[in-house]
């Protein structure tokens, strides 16, 4: 990709964020959950190529148990530009999502959503084409705007608003006593605070992670090495 190529794509990349922007819906989320999932993207390189595998694990959300697992690989061409994530991992996602055969009544994601320069990290940009409410739970904290998040208590359940001029872009939420927290946003037709309650009762003792993206995360740490070894 040369500077002009380069340039143009970002360009277009922007555009299309601003004009999705415009249709993101922060609304409470009062359904019934039957069904819930997890996305996760696990990357490797092969000389200069570069792969990724997409495993989507969805769970039962009142007894825990999963229900289906499905996943995919394939090389990936467009390479990593910052804040412009969701083009690189969207096509693989949205494939590996028409593997389903349950479709969810909620999907999480590995990664940002409304907590984004543009609002618009990969589980906001995805509930556009996958028509379901998403919620983005992130492992690292994006800075934007150089602003930093405030502390919060050390006791699980406790919270601390990402609040970016003005706005609430995210939370900081401890989901274990004493364990580092997770970065929660909304990704589309839901809330902060649906997100926040659904991820909270996500929550076991095995893990500080929701339980369907700490599934998703091991089986695409698996997949990854089967993969590689070929």
């Amino acid at each position: 990709m040369d500077k002009m190529n380069k340039s143009e794509i970002i360009s277009n990349f922007a555009e299309q964020q601003i004009s999705l922007m415009k249709q993101i819906e922060l609304i409470p989320y009062n359904n019934e959950i039957t069904l819930i999932s997890g996305v996760d993207l696990a990357y490797w390189s092969d000389g200069d190529k570069e792969y990724a595998v997409c495993c989507i694990v969805t769970i039962d959300f009142n007894t825990r148990e999963v229900v289906e697992k499905k996943h995919l690989s394939g090389q990936i061409v467009l390479p990593y530009i910052p804040g412009y994530l969701s083009f690189r991992e969207l096509p693989l996602i949205l494939e590996t999502y028409e593997l389903l055969e349950k479709k969810p009544d909620v999907i999480i994601f590995d990664g940002n959503g409304y907590l984004h320069y543009r609002h618009m990290g990969i589980a906001t940009h995805a509930s556009f084409y996958l028509n379901c409410p998403t919620i983005g739970v992130a492992k690292n904290y994006l800075k934007i705007e150089d602003v930093d998040y405030s502390m919060l208590g050390n006791r699980a359940g406790d919270y601390t608003n990402i609040i970016i001029n003005g706005e609430i872009y995210g939370r900081v939420l401890r989901t274990h006593s004493n364990v580092k927290p997770i970065f929660v946003s909304a990704g589309n037709r839901i809330d902060l605070d649906s997100s926040t309650r659904i991820i909270l009762d996500l929550i076991d003792k095995n893990s500080y992670q929701p339980i369907p993206i700490r599934l998703a995360d091991i089986e695409t740490r698996e997949l990854r090495r089967k993969l590689r070894l070929g």
